[in-house]
């Protein structure tokens, strides 16, 4: 099967799986939901992902490695995911 998904840097089967099931099936997908918003619709749908999921995502929409991205995107990432009706910049 060739999947898009899994074509994205920091993404593999089981995070790509997770995406498909709340509807994210390509990197255009997943760029229209953004970082947060896809991480939001895993853990909505009862997936138990980290945050390392939601770091997963915005490198791969930024083609960085999740664990490259600096201390303060981590930050602004986690703001967004805390704060009710945050505008997300990814």
């Amino acid at each position: 099967m060739n999947d898009e998904l899994q074509h994205m840097k920091n993404l593999g089967k089981t995070s790509a799986q997770w995406l498909h099931a709340v509807g994210i099936h390509s990197a255009s997908d997943l760029r229209r939901l953004g970082a947060v918003g896809a991480y939001k619709a895993v853990r909505a749908r009862g997936f138990r992902a980290s945050k390392v999921l939601l770091y997963a995502i915005e490198g791969a929409l930024l083609d960085v490695h999740w664990n490259d991205l600096p201390p303060g995107h981590k930050a602004e990432l986690n703001h967004q995911l805390d704060t009710p009706g945050a505008h997300n910049k990814s």
